[in-house]
């Protein structure tokens, strides 16, 4: 399977597989014999059936968990929305493939491949509140980047991202997907307030002004988005076709799978929100797309590093569900 278009893509979700409900079944059954009182794990218990619905097993492990960051630079950043400047996205690839930043102790914390793809961080997006940030070819070379990037015996995917300017972009995209004004969705990224703050908020009004018209969730990306957040949201899909269960990391992350949702209904049942992040709008886009985050931790430096941590809460499912004797294998009496 493969895309060559944006339609190509969106026949492509049309058309991906649901949940294999024999597992589900079968996972349900076995939840109900586990030597625990009914619910007593919670959400646990939730996220271990409907992890096997996807992998298709009614008592799955986790054995190939991948964390992918993309990385992308965008034009609308020489517009001085972030408190640092664009040059700052080359040195921390460098930092991630030297394995000094935060997601790569989390990834090696939680035993996951980790990989790092930097997409033509020599050639910034256009500035959306001048144009569409990308041409449909280039937002498709970043789509398919990101399809490409997962690994086929991967079975838990947790994607990131690196790209100074790219929670204006966000910022921007929620307006669009969701309604409210600029300065509803748009927070202080790195750091920026007061003044700077302002104008961030204006660059999103001016770049919702002009892309105007009515369009889906890939027209959105194409025109306020950025590679990396296509690469996301390429990853994303391709766990889908493949049935890979995925943890959703911050705002600009939930940004990029909202234009998934936006496309097509049902593209984010693969999909659970790792945290809550401290960007002030986070927590809106979640309700929106309905989607209860695991964990709230006050995180926002994004490179998927709230996913990455929440990976030990579905790993701690799994092992639970999976792993503890039923009643009859205890010798346990159920009452």
């Amino acid at each position: 399977m493969s895309f060559e278009s944006l339609d190509a893509l969106r026949a492509l979700l049309a058309d991906v597989p649901g949940p294999d409900q024999a597992a589900l079944a079968g996972a349900a059954e076995r939840n109900g014999q586990l030597t625990k009182p009914p619910g007593a794990l919670g959400r646990l218990e939730d996220l271990a059936q409907w992890y096997a619905g996807w992998r298709g097993n009614a008592r799955p492990s986790i054995d190939a968990p991948q964390v992918i960051v993309f990385a992308g630079n965008h034009g609308v950043a020489a517009r001085g929305v972030s408190a640092f400047p664009p040059e700052v996205t080359v040195q921390m690839v460098a930092n991630f493939e030297h394995g000094g930043a935060a997601i790569n102790q989390l990834a090696k914390a939680f035993g996951a491949r980790m990989d790092v793809v930097a997409l033509d961080l020599d050639k910034p997006t256009a500035d959306f509140t001048q144009g569409p940030a990308m041409t449909e070819i280039e937002v498709v070379a970043a789509l398919r980047a990101g399809w490409d990037a997962v690994a086929t015996d991967t079975d838990l995917l947790v994607v990131g991202e690196m790209g100074i300017g790219n929670t204006t972009s966000a910022a921007a995209i929620a307006a669009k997907l969701f309604g409210g004004a600029a300065g509803e969705w748009t927070g202080r990224g790195t750091g920026v307030e007061g003044d700077a703050l302002a104008f961030k908020t204006q660059v999103v009004a001016d770049g919702l002004a002009l892309h105007s018209a009515s369009m889906d969730g890939l027209d959105v990306l194409m025109r306020l988005g950025g590679r990396e957040l296509a690469g996301m949201v390429g990853a994303m899909a391709r766990a889908r076709a493949l049935r890979i269960p995925v943890i959703m990391d911050g705002f600009i992350c939930t940004a990029a799978a909202a234009c998934l949702a936006k496309t097509q209904e049902d593209a984010l049942d693969h999909v659970v929100a790792g945290h809550e992040s401290a960007e002030a709008a986070h927590g809106r886009m979640l309700d929106a797309l309905g989607k209860a985050p695991l964990l709230s931790l006050g995180l926002r430096l994004g490179e998927g590093s709230g996913a990455a941590l929440a990976m030990g809460v579905l790993k701690g499912a799994i092992a639970c569900h999976s792993g503890m004797a039923t009643f009859a294998e205890a010798g346990v009496s159920d009452g």
